[in-house]
């Protein structure tokens, strides 16, 4: 689509471009004909015998690894690939020759009969309007991290999925790990003891010069900057906001920073282990203190939530990489949790973890019996769960309470103060904080505040 049509089709609204796009289809593109899955199947369950038919929107490196595991299986089929920089979706499409049509705008895809189930890995800033679309066109989705960028985005997609019925798994990857269980595990036995803190972070050193200084420029023909931006504040084209995630991390208004690009996966354990509904009170310090790059995100920010006899912190740095037990010296990406118990602490990061007994007081420091059945990997989960609707692991529901908190805390950050929250009624206590709670998008686009 030439972008001088693109802008028109924008003014229109949703139902009738979709309408539009699924009668005309697009010109010139043979694809094999085959039965989809959501075409056969009873109440939006496919049957044994047919394929899912999968899209991808956003076709950077992300999104294709997850396309990628999702098209080892033989009962899926790539049917689709969008995104607004043409040669991402031209690559998909020649990857997957034969099956895979390209799409410009994600509501033509969604529109499409033979996409059964989409992939989100756009940027953040596009996660919850893209989400919401895709459950009321009846699709299932894989949602990349972070879940949204707003409170009132996150209960706006949960409340979507539910709606709608749809099978959502928040793209946290690291959940499906042995490491991750065998943790669980430990800190359900109750060996530790009771737990009143748990420390989490996230740390490196990019420097004074952060992801570095290329100026703004006008955008390249292949991008269409305007459908990029989206529900987002326009600014002018950089060449780093575009680059990948992780330089997409140093501007707010499209990634959060990096706090909401890594907290995810690793406040994702002890809200799994510990079982944590919202946090009461949430409070964010931090600022952009020694970087000094093209972007605006923080390089260091301190979060502390409190929940019922427990807190949790957070820990993140862009200008230092030390570490504690996770390595200390030459500047790395470094992470960990650590479980503070009465009996002894728990650490870990990805791959492993440690128990460190307080004195004699810990009884018994031998793993548990395993109890939590091995992962077939987060996106076969997905997959499965399609065909069961059984909603997998990472589900909308279970993702919000890792989404919203780190959103609070943003938030928080933003206002200078502490925000209040009740768990209970899922409202936050502070009128001007509810209120920018809930972004305001750019016009054309639309917050979906049926959802609310």
């Amino acid at each position: 689509m030439e972008k001088t049509k693109m802008s028109e089709t924008r003014h229109v609204s949703r139902r009738s471009f979709i309408r539009q796009a699924t009668t005309t289809g697009l010109a010139g593109i043979a694809v094999p004909y085959y039965v989809p899955a959501g075409a056969l199947g009873q109440a939006g369950q496919p049957s044994a015998n047919d394929r899912i038919g999968v899209g991808l929107i956003g076709c950077g490196g992300m999104g294709r690894a997850n396309l990628n595991a999702c098209a080892s299986r033989a009962d899926v089929v790539v049917t689709g690939a969008c995104d607004v920089w043409k040669p991402r979706s031209d690559a998909v499409v020649a990857q997957f020759q034969g099956t895979a049509r390209p799409y410009h705008d994600y509501r033509e895809m969604l529109g499409a009969k033979d996409i059964d189930a989409v992939i989100i890995a756009s940027p953040p800033h596009w996660h919850c309007r893209m989400a919401v679309d895709a459950c009321e066109a009846g699709k299932d989705l894989y949602l990349q991290k972070p879940m949204t960028l707003h409170v009132g985005e996150s209960f706006a997609v949960r409340n979507a999925v539910r709606r709608h019925r749809r099978i959502c798994q928040v793209g946290t990857q690291i959940h499906a790990s042995e490491n991750y269980r065998r943790v669980v595990e430990f800190i359900r036995s109750g060996k530790l003891g009771p737990i009143s803190v748990a420390r989490t972070f996230n740390v490196m050193n990019q420097g004074p010069n952060g992801v570095g200084d290329t100026p703004n420029s006008a955008p390249p023909a292949e991008i269409d900057w305007d459908q990029w931006v989206g529900p987002g504040p326009m600014q002018p084209f950089n060449p780093l906001i575009v680059r990948d995630a992780y330089y997409n991390c140093s501007f707010m208004a499209y990634s959060g920073g990096w706090t909401p690009g890594m907290a995810p996966h690793i406040i994702d354990l002890p809200v799994w282990a510990l079982e944590l509904g919202y946090p009461q009170s949430t409070y964010c310090s931090g600022g952009r203190y020694v970087v000094r790059d093209v972007g605006d995100a923080p390089d260091v920010q301190e979060i502390v939530w409190q929940y019922p006899n427990f807190t949790m912190t957070w820990m993140m740095s862009l200008v230092n990489s030390f570490a504690f037990d996770f390595g200390r010296g030459s500047p790395a990406r470094r992470l960990g949790i650590y479980f503070h118990g009465l009996n002894g602490t728990l650490y870990s990061d990805y791959g492993r973890h440690e128990i460190v007994p307080e004195g004699d007081m810990l009884a018994d420091a031998q793993p548990p019996e395993k109890s939590i059945p091995s992962s077939p990997g987060h996106e076969q989960e997905w997959l499965d769960c399609i065909r069961s609707r059984k909603q997998p692991s990472c589900n909308a529901d279970y993702h919000c309470r890792i989404d919203v908190p780190i959103c609070l805390a943003n938030l928080s950050m933003q206002l200078g103060r502490a925000i209040r929250f009740d768990p209970t009624t899922e409202k936050i206590l502070d009128d001007e904080a509810a209120r920018l709670a809930v972004p305001r998008y750019r016009a054309p686009w639309t917050f979906p505040r049926q959802y609310l």
